[in-house]
């Protein structure tokens, strides 16, 4: 056999405990000296591509090499979003446990995508999902239980909300055709909705692109920016009447722009007193805000939860586990594995034949890794207990940091905090244009992302409000980072106003 250059697994050993080091390292600068790493990357387009080489290399090359171009190419282009001052977006948690539960499923290497080609992978994720789900409220009718082949619910991991989204509307709508339902199909959710819904709408083949006002119906929104449930049963009943079918709403807890929360139970209530021939399928988006369900205060949340179809939230938000981790729910499996389930031969096996989970039928790809261990030893590692108070935490801090911005009359609290995100804007001055006003605020957002010492990210509300966004749940966020992104907010502030 030629000499291929695999690695030994002494040589994997020793590697392994420098890259280790590595990233022990990397998270101990940014929890104890935060200030000698600028939270984004100041690279300019194509400075990366250009510190490149055209052409792979011929022959293998020294892994000093390989390593040092960590430091020379990769870490000047990372924005660095595990920085106790990264406030922008919504997080991207990670955490020891989890990113050493990663490593592990990496070096098993193995393929979960039936049942019969690693039992564990399936069994250890079912029983997971079931464990989260209580955690956060759910009902019994969305857990697989104590026995799982007659439960008509259960869960899954998916790689993202966006994912989750589109098996969602693909199982409505194998749901509908069965049902009877004839017509254009057409997809509900509200105008602070995530652009997942309209983009799997449109890879679905339901809408003609992912702008097409026909078959996704964006619903207004009242003050809070929260769907209103008599303008989503108007234009309902309206596409009724012209012979279209509604095929699925899509109920946002805790929007991006600013955590606004969808009453489910409200459009519940109008989907059941729907005069169709199939009801619509209920799928709630809780991508940020699923991980605050895992304290009993925060419930209020997904109140109706009972009569959505199906449910979703990114542990990779805010529960301390590394991305891509999306936890989807429904309590119609049957739905979801009828759209999705294809058996060439080559996959057939005794055990799918004789009756079990094979989570390939529940995913648009095939295969799949390990994906629950991570989330396996965050839930053990951690505990709920210690979960709560993380979320606990977060949400104090930015309770703290939105009676900062409330103390200073030149600032002002803009939405709603439902939650861990303050949305702020400088106050407008007396007789002052939107126009004016959003410019001043644009200059603050530039201004602080310019120093370096923090990320924050803007949005754009309703009324035309340009707004900075500061979500506080980084793992390694504490209180004084929190003020002293407040004392350079006033400081920018100060110098813009001079």
């Amino acid at each position: 056999m030629p000499d291929i250059n695999h690695m030994t697994p002494d040589d994997f050993r020793r590697l392994g405990y420098q890259m280790v080091d590595r990233i022990a390292d990397y998270w101990s600068t940014l929890q104890h000296q935060p200030g000698s790493v600028p939270v984004s990357s100041v690279v300019i387009p194509g400075e990366i591509y250009a510190k490149l080489p055209a052409s792979a290399p011929e022959e293998g090359e020294a892994w000093d090499a390989i390593l040092a171009d960590l430091d020379r190419v990769v870490m000047p282009g990372i924005t660095h979003w595990q920085h106790p001052s990264f406030f922008g977006y919504f997080s991207a948690n990670n955490s020891g446990p989890s990113v050493l539960a990663e490593l592990f499923s990496a070096g098993l290497g193995v393929q979960g995508m039936l049942w019969a080609t690693s039992p564990a992978v399936t069994e250890v994720e079912m029983r997971v999902m079931d464990w989260l789900g209580r955690a956060i409220g759910l009902p019994e009718a969305f857990l697989f239980g104590e026995t799982p082949l007659a439960s008509s619910g259960g869960g899954v991991i998916q790689g993202t909300a966006s994912e989750a989204a589109l098996v969602a509307m693909v199982a409505a709508r194998q749901r509908a055709t069965q049902g009877g339902a004839a017509g254009p199909l057409v997809v509900y959710t509200s105008t602070q909705a995530h652009s997942s819904i309209a983009k799997s709408a449109a890879v679905a083949g339901i809408a003609h692109s992912t702008h097409d006002p026909e078959r996704v119906r964006l619903i207004d929104v009242d003050n809070e920016l929260a769907m209103r449930p008599d303008a989503l049963a108007r234009e309902m009943r309206a596409d009724i009447a012209a012979g279209r079918v509604p095929l699925l709403v899509a109920a946002t807890v805790g929007t991006t722009s600013t955590t606004a929360v969808d009453s489910i139970e409200a459009i519940a209530h109008e989907l059941d007193r729907l005069n169709a021939p199939v009801r619509p399928w209920l799928h709630v988006d809780a991508a940020h805000a699923g991980a605050a369900l895992v304290c009993p205060e925060f419930r209020w949340l997904s109140q109706g939860v009972e009569r959505a179809d199906s449910f979703c939230f990114n542990p990779h938000k805010w529960l301390l586990t590394n991305f891509d981790c999306d936890c989807f729910w429904t309590r119609d499996r049957a739905a979801l594995v009828s759209a999705m389930s294809i058996t060439p031969e080559y996959l057939r096996n005794a055990a799918s034949s004789a009756g079990v989970i094979d989570y390939r039928d529940w995913q648009v790809p095939l295969g799949r890794r390990f994906r629950s261990l991570k989330l396996w030893f965050v839930l053990r590692h951690y505990g709920l207990e210690g979960l709560r108070a993380y979320i606990r935490e977060h949400v104090r801090l930015a309770a703290a940091f939105e009676a900062l911005v409330r103390a200073d009359d030149r600032f002002e609290v803009v939405t709603r905090r439902t939650m861990n995100l303050v949305c702020i804007a400088l106050r407008a001055a007396p007789g002052e244009s939107l126009d004016h006003t959003n410019a001043r605020t644009k200059a603050l957002h530039r201004t602080l992302n310019a120093s370096g010492t923090m990320l924050v990210t803007h949005t754009v509300l309703p009324n035309g409000r340009y707004v900075i966004r500061f979500a506080i749940s980084g793992t390694y966020t504490r209180e004084e980072h929190v003020v002293g992104a407040w004392n350079v907010v006033m400081r920018q502030a100060d110098q813009l106003s001079a």
